[in-house]
């Protein structure tokens, strides 16, 4: 007699296994030919074959499928071992459809046997007897999978646990004249360590932070002609009972310190109708005068929002405040090529600075001038008498760019004292009027440290457009390319320079701040300077000669670079390195087994032979990517400890090369550029190559390598061990549907650190602060940000007393952060 009817679910389940194994046996025979693993085509069959027999409602499909179940189970466990989530991308669909398979509705559709008896007793039993013939191991199975789910879910393979050291030195609380409660540079003092000597806030009371006050600038990106890079990057500088920060439109705001209310405000009236790549400020400059901490401020007058025209850069005329000569300063870069001149006290400007108007003209003797294409995104260096200033320039728009010099000023007159340019790097006289500087040289966008005792400035250098052809560049370019570079503070001459990547085609310029620190290696004192780059090498110099203190190697590199350029046989490797390890095939990750499939159908078809495969027409996977391991967040060291604390990152990109026949057509944006007025990125126009960047993710949006992508790490500078190292962050914010899974995410923005042993951080792409222990890792607080904290934090002590952390949450652009305007500063409950 026929057997039992068909259910729906049956059908569906059956119709849903044939679909999978059509689309696992396209793109698993894809897979094969180009050299790639064979299970997902022999997971084909077994999806296939399954269908076939729940289409003719044959028990042995439980049996097939169990099969299928068992070979994912142990093909997952041999490639990745119990890493939670790169199994549960292997083994997410095959579970799902398992468990469809065990219900009810499939399982009572399931017999071969022809009927012995019409009764419904006897259908039942039939049934059973089925279901402990086939559903049985495939429910042992499935549970086995459960298991070393549960198993790999409290297993973290990437995890290095270890412990910090103690002190191993003696630091003055008052380092290089900073009070031990303020904060007078972007890392807080010129060594650019951002680490503070309070303790109020320990390891045991973290915990216990409260929110103290939130203070609102008003000024959130999204305003027309706003380019997608509109970030609120700022670390606001604090001295006397005030903090001084510049919002992404270019305000500067000064609050009172234990309140944050406003005490000043002023609007440099930038002008409009800028090719600006990125609109932010990361800070403020302070100039102390004689040297001694300001005492803390008078009342202000009322809020001060206008600025002076520049003869040859036009803008918004209005009144100027009244005359002052400033003691102390604050310097502003502005977005249309200025450097302003403020007196903390009320937001005046400084009419001694630049010949009476309180700003000088950065566009002065620079070649190619287009009003936004270059300027100062980050604050510039106060050393001695001097205000030293770098500044970005448009990224791979076109070979006919602004030059890289930078320029030393007198900081009460606004006087060119030096320049030094890359291109000319031997002299450094101020030029002639009518004379430019050398274009399209290395420029610094990142922020630069002092040694005033050494009379140094150290100067991170990134590289000539385009970043990933350089079949023209000079000598002088190839020679300071992607480098760190010591100018001595009096001449602009140079005394040494050390390069982190030779002929770099990679993007990958010195994004971060050096950190200079006194190490005790052997029983000596050495003064050294820690430079993290993008490839993830924490270069340690000595930073009187730029020699090596922890060993650097040259490595063999790969090789074959595009028509007409060239590669360097070697690269420079430091001992204390977070450089990952190459990825492979079955690195590659999806939300699910499908797009995982692609991501590896997608990895093999790029070139990729390690780090510094050079670019490349059929396109290039770049590993780390230019996203950098480490950005101009850079890391904080602990000059007691001798460490430093670090959030390495890790996303791959692809790059691929794609010719120019003309200097005019847009041949990478196309009809996808947002804004005709915004600048052409990644054409290269006046290059043989215009070139595509991508992150290398899924179609879902998702990375193609597995997480984590996000670390929180300590390591021995004296040394180079790295001490401990855990994931961080969560997906909360980078998903559709919110989900807190601690999975480890990017971060763009640096850390913080304080002799009490703690270290804040707010970059993450989820939108909190937290508070680590610096001994282990460990996380100890956090905090719910309404914003992303693309920013680095600060410290210190309010006019009451307390310790405070403030938090800039602003959002990051091109990131996808939520946008904001927020200061939020938190400290303990007061006793």
């Amino acid at each position: 007699m026929p057997g039992p009817g068909r259910s729906p679910v049956l059908i569906i389940a059956a119709i849903l296994t044939l679909l999978i194994g059509v689309a696992l046996a396209i793109g698993g025979i894809w897979l094969i030919t180009l050299g790639g693993s064979w299970f997902y085509a022999i997971a084909a069959v077994g999806f296939l074959l399954t269908g076939i027999l729940l289409l003719a409602g044959k028990p042995a499909a439980l049996w097939v499928f169990a099969l299928v179940v068992a070979g994912t189970l142990g093909w997952a466990l041999w490639e990745v071992g119990l890493h939670w989530w790169p199994l549960a991308a292997r083994g997410d669909v095959v579970f799902l459809i398992g468990l469809l398979l065990l219900t009810p509705w499939v399982t009572r559709s399931l017999d071969d046997r022809p009927a012995a008896s019409t009764s419904d007793r006897d259908a039942t039993a039939r049934r059973v007897s089925a279901f402990r013939g086939a559903g049985l191991p495939l429910t042992g199975v499935l549970a086995i999978a459960l298991v070393a789910a549960a198993a790999s879910w409290f297993s973290d393979p990437t995890r290095i646990e270890g412990a910090a050291p103690g002190p191993r030195a003696d630091v003055p609380d008052d380092m290089l004249g900073v009070p031990p409660g303020e904060w007078h540079a972007y890392g807080r003092t010129a060594f650019g360590q951002r680490y503070s000597p309070l303790n109020q806030i320990t390891p045991e009371n973290v915990a216990n932070l409260q929110e103290a006050w939130t203070y609102r600038t008003g000024d959130v990106r999204g305003r027309p002609g706003d380019p997608e890079e509109t970030t609120f990057q700022v670390t606001p500088l604090k001295f006397g009972n005030r903090l001084y920060l510049c919002t992404p439109h270019q305000s500067i705001i000064a609050l009172d310190d234990t309140t944050g209310k406003e005490v000043w405000r002023y609007d440099p009236k930038i002008r409009g109708e800028l090719a600006l790549q990125h609109l932010t400020c990361r800070g403020l400059s302070y100039y102390r005068g004689n040297g001694a901490a300001a005492a803390a401020p008078p009342p202000a007058p009322a809020p001060v929002t206008t600025a002076s025209p520049l003869p040859d850069l036009p803008v918004a005329a209005s009144e100027r405040p009244a005359a002052d000569n400033c003691p102390t300063k604050l310097f502003m870069p502005t977005a249309d090529g200025r450097l302003i001149a403020l007196n903390p006290e009320n937001g005046a400007v400084c009419t001694a600075f630049g010949g009476g108007t309180g700003q000088i003209n950065l566009w002065a003797n620079m070649p190619n001038v287009k009003p936004g294409a270059y300027y100062s995104t980050s604050p510039p260096a106060v050393a001695r008498n001097l205000i030293i200033v770098g500044g970005t320039v448009l990224d791979n728009v076109s070979t006919s760019e602004q030059s890289g010099v930078i320029r030393a000023f007198d900081v009460n007159t606004g006087a060119l004292v030096w320049n030094w340019d890359s291109g000319r790097p031997d002299v450094t006289t101020p030029l002639a009027p009518g004379e430019t500087y050398v274009p399209n040289s290395p420029n610094s966008w990142s922020i630069s440290s002092v040694d005033e005792a050494l009379g140094l400035i150290y100067i991170p250098l990134g590289n000539q457009p385009p970043d990933q052809w350089g079949g023209n560049r000079s000598a002088n370019v190839d020679r300071f390319s992607s480098s760190v570079v010591a100018l001595d503070i009096a001449t602009g001459q140079m005394r040494w320079v050390f390069q982190t990547v030779h002929h770099d085609l990679w993007d990958y310029d010195v994004p971060s701040q050096p950190s200079l620190i006194d190490l005790n290696i052997g029983g000596q004192t050495v003064p050294a300077l820690v430079q993290p780059t993008k490839q993830g090498e924490l270069y340690v110099l000595d930073r009187r000669t730029g020699q090596p203190v922890l060993p650097v190697t040259e490595k063999p590199a790969p090789q074959g670079a595009a028509p007409g350029d060239r590669t360097s046989p070697t690269q420079p490797v430091s001992a204390l390195s977070y450089d990952p390890p190459p990825l492979t095939e079955r690195d590659m990750w999806g939300a699910t087994l499908f797009d995982q499939l692609a991501c590896r159908i997608a990895f093999k078809k790029l070139r990729y032979e390690g780090r510094y495969t050079p670019p490349s027409l059929e396109g290039t996977l770049v590993y780390p990517g230019n996203f950098g391991v480490f950005n101009w967040g850079s890391v904080a060291v602990d000059p007691e400890r001798q460490i430093a604390f670090t959030t390495p990152t890790y996303i791959a990109f692809v790059s691929q090369l794609v010719p120019r026949q003309d200097d005019k057509t847009l041949y990478v944006q196309g009809e996808n550029r947002p804004e005709s007025s915004l600048p052409a990125l990644n054409e290269n126009f006046g290059a043989p190559f215009a070139v595509k960047l991508s992150a290398f993710t899924s179609a879902l949006g998702v990375p193609c390598q597995a997480p984590p992508w996000g670390y929180v790490a300590a390591a021995d500078l004296t040394t180079g061990k790295i001490l401990w190292k855990h994931k961080n962050g969560t997906v909360r914010d980078a998903s559709p549907i919110p989900m807190p899974f601690p999975m480890g995410v990017p971060n763009l923005g640096g850390p913080m650190m304080t002799a009490s042993g703690v270290a804040f951080l707010s970059g993450t792409i989820d939108y909190f602060v937290r508070g680590y222990d610096v001994s282990n890792g460990n996380q100890l607080w956090e905090a719910r940000l309404p914003a992303g904290g693309q920013a680095t934090p600060m410290t210190y002590t309010g006019a009451d007393g307390r310790q405070y952390l403030l938090v800039v949450a602003g959002g990051h652009g091109s990131l996808g952060t939520k946008a904001g305007d927020y200061v939020i500063a938190y400290a303990l409950p007061r006793t």
